[in-house]
């Protein structure tokens, strides 16, 4: 199924601004969330999906890739995670947007969301290169790649603890936020912060294990598939949802973003989704027609070259060149075609030529003064 266009998601316009783009996702995360709608899997997957459109439209550099690229800019390369259902946000990505969304004190124990005021760790991005050639890129690929990375503590299953054990921190009783009364002019106002002792974890550590020492994640290595889509181009960057760094305390992934560089092809140039191909033929080819092979992505392929053809022609290829990222037409293989002017001649070749220059066929067009000029010339020189 198709995914949705996110601006058409949140019912904002293309140049909507931050503020806008924020104003409409509280609403609509409002309107579906779970708690209002207990057991409704329409409104589940209506939440998820403003909340996939919201990450991406809130964040300059994901906001415009997917400007510049659509859904394949900033959606899973995985393979997995392309439908609705935020892209492989899970909950907890969700929930974590809800401190910026509304504040620190939503949710910090009316149990609107989920793990109420508790911070929510998270791993950091990974970036990543891959090179492709025109092949590939013409194609679409799966790439197996071996990505070092902090990966989940398999001692302690990621939560940092000696056997599991944690206690319910003694602060803030669980909540990760602490919560105060001040006096202002307008009366008692009351604030909540990050808990100081657990930094919002809601619990501590009683022993900590002892091959991560308690941070839950250590070096290692993953491989991961990677499907990239036909019709990327250089600098474009994909993300995969949660194979990136993993948290602290078995909080959430971080992603893994690929950066795409395009190797050159020794015959062929790129230009949008277009190839061009510079074809060099002779001049008795060009006056009297042939026909020429030629190198395509598909392989080799060949073409007519018409009797009288000028150097400068373009010959289009039609559906030969790249698929649009997004699935929508291919471009073309444009042919320029150049007539190659030998720059040494055997005499023969050159008693040939001359006689060739005195027949009118080979006179340029030209007007009375300007072929007046030319055999001037041409006296001259002989």
């Amino acid at each position: 199924m198709a995914k949705r266009d996110f601006y058409e998601i949140l019912g904002v316009a293309k140049n909507a601004g931050e503020e806008d783009i924020k104003k409409a996702y509280r609403k609509l995360a409002i309107k579906h969330h779970p708690d209002k709608n207990p057991d409704d899997k329409s409104a589940e997957e209506k939440f998820k999906e403003a909340a996939e459109a919201y990450e991406v439209l809130s964040n300059t550099e994901k906001r415009q890739r997917y400007d510049q690229f659509g859904h394949a800019g900033v959606g899973s390369a995985s393979g997995n995670g392309g439908g609705y259902g935020g892209g492989g946000m899970n909950m907890e990505d969700i929930f974590s947007q809800f401190g910026d969304i509304f504040g620190g004190a939503f949710g910090g124990g009316s149990g609107f969301g989920s793990g109420g005021g508790r911070r929510v760790n998270r791993g950091s991005n990974l970036r990543i290169k891959v090179k492709l050639n025109l092949n590939e890129v013409a194609n679409g690929v799966e790439k197996k790649l071996k990505v070092t990375k902090h990966v989940a503590c398999s001692t302690c299953k990621g939560s940092g603890a000696k056997n599991g054990n944690y206690d319910t921190c003694k602060i803030c009783h669980g909540t990760g936020v602490q919560t105060r009364m001040q006096q202002t002019i307008l009366g008692a106002m009351k604030t909540q912060t990050t808990c100081s002792s657990c930094h919002g974890e809601g619990k501590t550590i009683k022993d900590k294990c002892n091959t991560c020492h308690g941070d839950g994640i250590v070096r290692g290595e993953e491989v991961i598939s990677v499907n990239i889509p036909a019709g990327v181009a250089d600098g474009m960057q994909l993300s995969m949802s949660g194979k990136g760094n993993a948290a602290p305390r078995g909080g959430v992934n971080g992603d893994l973003l690929i950066l795409i560089e395009e190797e050159e092809h020794a015959e062929l140039k790129r230009e949008g989704n277009n190839l061009i191909y510079h074809l060099f033929i002779s001049f008795p080819d060009a006056s009297l027609g042939t026909q020429v092979e030629i190198p395509t992505i598909d392989g080799k392929v060949k073409i007519k070259i018409d009797p009288g053809t000028q150097g400068g022609k373009m010959l289009r290829l039609k559906g030969k060149g790249i698929s649009e990222i997004n699935g929508y037409g291919k471009g073309d293989l444009l042919v320029d075609v150049n007539v190659y002017t030998p720059a040494n001649l055997t005499p023969d070749e050159r008693k040939l030529m001359e006689s060739l220059k005195l027949s009118k066929n080979f006179q340029p067009n030209l007007n009375k003064k300007e072929k007046s000029f030319f055999d001037r010339m041409k006296e001259y020189f002989e």
